[in-house]
């Protein structure tokens, strides 16, 4: 019986590959679901055979946690450099896109609050 291994929702691409390349290079059954057509499926990795299931989630954390500290130190070295993307970064990358994101907000915030301030007079 089939059984969810890994939901991808959410996942980076380069980490959904290397799952899969670490599950083929185990021989490990499984398979894929999309997210769908209208994005409202369940995108994972499922295991053909329910009895693979525990070498493949000891193998999936021993990933997980090598790409931990794999990514903590590429974080930590890109910050010594001075490499890592900060918000005045991406407002110069595309400003008008930054602004229309603080009017969104600043309208969603106004909306929200505006019927209770308006109860006190």
């Amino acid at each position: 019986m089939s059984v969810i291994l890994f939901r991808l929702r959410g996942v980076p691409d380069d980490e959904a590959d290397e799952i899969r390349e670490l599950l083929k290079a185990s021989e490990i059954d499984f398979y894929e679901t999309s997210a769908g057509n209208w994005g409202i499926s369940m995108p994972a990795i499922w295991l053909r055979d329910n009895s693979q299931l525990k070498q493949a989630k000891q193998m999936l954390e021993a990933y997980q946690e090598e790409r931990c500290s794999r990514m903590k130190s590429e974080y930590a070295r890109r910050k010594e450099r001075g490499e890592n993307r900060t918000l005045f970064d991406i407002f110069t990358e595309d400003p008008l896109r930054m602004l229309l994101y603080v009017a969104a907000v600043a309208a969603i915030l106004y909306f929200s609050v505006m019927p209770f301030l308006d109860l006190s007079g």
